[in-house]
């Protein structure tokens, strides 16, 4: 019989707000059991604290207590910062085992990269969320190892769409996923603090501001999302010859808004490559020490 997400035991390396995100997507649609999920962290205790108390699961820093949980496991989930993945790998080298499944939530760092640092052959789910997991609404970028078997694919997608929406793709286009959603909200926000300001400056309360923008961008992609038109014809559709939207758009045509957010998406997607190259390169000198 297939392993199930409700019977499966999954590990987290790493115990920030991506992996409470991702737990709490997972026990909130009941998809996995708290007593089988294990977090660990390197010393903060208050935050282990709080991870038991608040969702009824394992935590600890204790190191035999860790290697215990990662035994045990059926999925390891590596979500600690970049800073930390030298000594964390080093670590995890001699206590991962070939039939677990790995799933990386490391920004930029190859599969290839991460067997090769773990000298490992086990299966490797490479995947790129964004924030907006923290509240269920995320979109998730994932690509698989080539010996990752159907049911742990199944197992890995199930995971993430426990916290939103889920696009499998080929493992070199995860820099522009990560250019496009993993940085994206942060774009959105940028907008939105520029229209907050603009209403503020043209005369508007700061709370009539943010609720107006707020409400606006809220409408925006719910209308999207909910007509199936492309954006493209909804934004025509409100832009009438020589109107106000029509003024508008012009205006930000001659600040290149559009030539501006495709350079951002690139340059996100170029500093993913980058950051996973400096962890590599720094990780791979701190092995042939």
């Amino acid at each position: 019989m297939s392993l199930q997400l409700s019977q499966a035991k999954i590990a987290f390396v790493g115990a920030g707000s991506m992996a409470e995100a991702i737990v709490r997507g997972l026990i909130q649609t009941e998809v996995a059991q708290p007593g089988n999920i294990y977090m660990m962290n390197r010393s903060n205790q208050d935050r282990l604290a709080y991870l038991r108390s608040e969702y009824g699961l394992n935590a600890s820093s204790d190191p035999q207590t860790k290697e215990n949980y990662l035994a045990g496991a059926d999925i390891v989930v590596l979500c600690m910062k970049p800073k930390d993945v030298e000594s964390s790998f080093a670590e995890l080298r001699s206590q991962l085992r070939e039939n677990q499944l790995l799933v990386s939530v490391i920004a930029g760092l190859s599969i290839a990269k991460t067997e090769a640092l773990l000298d490992t052959h086990m299966g490797i789910v490479r995947t790129m969320p964004n924030t907006s997991s923290t509240i269920g609404l995320g979109a998730t970028g994932m690509s698989f190892s080539s010996n990752v078997n159907e049911t742990y694919r199944g197992l890995a997608i199930q995971m993430f769409e426990a916290v939103g929406i889920v696009s499998v793709v080929d493992e070199d286009k995860l820099e522009i996923v990560t250019g496009v959603s993993g940085s994206g909200p942060a774009y959105v926000y940028y907008f939105m603090e520029a229209m907050t300001q603009a209403g503020i400056d043209g005369g508007l309360s700061l709370e009539d501001a943010k609720q107006l923008t707020l409400q606006t961008v809220l409408g925006a992609a719910h209308m999207v999302q909910h007509t199936n038109e492309e954006p493209a014809e909804l934004r025509r559709k409100v832009t009438s010859p020589n109107g106000a939207t029509a003024a508008a758009i012009e205006a930000l045509d001659r600040f290149q808004f559009r030539e501006g957010i495709i350079q951002a998406v690139n340059r996100s997607a170029e500093r993913s490559k980058e950051m996973g190259e400096q962890i590599a390169a720094a990780s791979t000198a701190g092995k042939s020490v």
